[in-house]
């Protein structure tokens, strides 16, 4: 298949490839620019695994919608993701980090994340791209293909344009942005919130850490967390082998019934609604998870990381020093849920050696603020509808 030029946008070629050759000769023109966005389309509502049905890519030059249906060899644009003299710039990354770990088996470094950078420099966190976009470009992008089944083809011209959209913007977003950082002297703070970004990709399917993302798992003992790891990475590992969603198994409102119930017997869970649609051997799998955990010592089952519950004097403060971080993000333009959360303000109180808040930037931008509130050196008063410093 052959590509299509499907137009133009302010100056840039934007180009539709079906075919290795043309994708060949673009990932040879794009390696030579210092950075590269990226953007995908994919589909996961039916199945475990996301599937990927486009790959959007851009450069200040050019831009390009990738058919992986056409292409087989897609070892090009992995040479461009792992190739470290070429930024990788992505709004909102987890996803798509995820999606091209699997169906790539790449990965991407460095990364440069616009929704991160947006937090520091004046735009709520977890900003939408649409207004980054207008906020950056003045530019107002259209939603009408949010719904789009990308695993359809043929892909019409509205649809690229929509796709390619989603890239077209980020290398001279990514530019301001820098620019802004490197004026506001930030870019050394920003940066490292990257790094971790690609790492969490790593963990993400790893089936003893699965109960770790289950709906109300806090609510468990000690041993109702053993059962829900193994309970968990069983629905895990089934899913994937049946490349279906985890819910399709069972849901997480039945898991954290099992991990209550604690069912050893298939009598036992059939007594529990929702798991008649399981065959007799998905049971006996659920039974033995559950009996591989109520048989562990003590000292293997896991542990949660509890956050101290504060006492009434306690969430009185943290309410004051909550009320300074807006202060402080209003005059900084830094979001407060990024400066710091309430657990951070209370670890701040009980233990200030070990609080993120007592090193690096955050210590410069809110950490000693704290201190001299805490010490009575300064205090909060309110002028007309503003809370303002004394």
């Amino acid at each position: 298949m052959v590509s299509l030029n499907v137009g133009s946008v302010i100056g840039e070629f934007r180009l539709y490839i079906q075919d290795g050759q043309t994708l060949r000769a673009f990932c040879e023109r794009a390696a030579s620019s210092h950075v590269l966005a990226v953007d995908t389309e994919f589909l996961r509502e039916k199945s475990y695994y996301p599937k990927l049905c486009l790959i959007q890519l851009g450069t200040h030059d050019e831009t390009a919608a990738i058919d992986p249906f056409a292409i087989q060899d897609l070892s090009p644009i992995c040479a461009l993701f792992e190739d470290e003299r070429i930024t990788k710039i992505f709004h909102a990354c987890s996803q798509d980090l995820e999606v091209i770990s699997h169906a790539m088996g790449c990965r991407c470094a460095p990364l440069f994340d616009t929704q991160v950078a947006a937090a520091f420099l004046g735009l709520r966190q977890q900003v939408s791209y649409g207004t980054l976009v207008e906020a950056y470009e003045h530019v107002h992008l259209p939603k009408a293909e949010s719904l789009t089944d990308w695993s359809l083809r043929p892909l019409d011209e509205q649809q690229l344009a929509y796709a390619e959209d989603d890239v077209r913007y980020l290398p001279r977003i990514y530019d301001a942005m820098i620019a802004e950082l490197v004026a506001k002297d930030r870019l050394s703070w920003v940066l490292p919130e990257m790094e971790h970004l690609s790492d969490d990709i790593a963990t993400l399917r790893e089936p003893r850490a699965a109960f770790l993302r289950m709906k109300r798992v806090t609510s468990l003992t000690r041993r109702q967390l053993g059962v829900a790891r193994e309970v968990c990475a069983w629905r895990e590992q089934l899913a994937a082998r049946r490349d279906v969603p985890r819910k399709r198994i069972l849901s997480d409102e039945v898991c954290l019934e099992i991990c209550k119930r604690v069912p050893t017997g298939e009598q036992a869970l059939r007594r529990i609604r929702q798991t008649e649609q399981l065959g007799s051997r998905d049971a006996a799998a659920i039974c033995a998870a559950v009996e591989k955990a109520l048989a562990l010592p003590l000292d293997e089952l896991p542990r949660l990381e509890h956050h101290d519950r504060p006492t009434q004097e306690q969430e009185s403060i943290i309410d004051l020093m909550y009320a300074l971080l807006r202060v402080i993000s209003a005059r900084t333009g830094i979001a407060v849920q990024v400066i710091a959360t309430r657990d951070d303000l209370l670890e701040f109180i009980q233990s200030k050696e070990t609080s993120r808040l007592a090193t690096s930037w955050r210590y410069e931008v809110a950490g000693r603020y704290l201190e001299r509130l805490l010490s009575g050196e300064i205090g909060l008063t309110v002028k007309g509808s503003t809370i303002e410093l004394l």
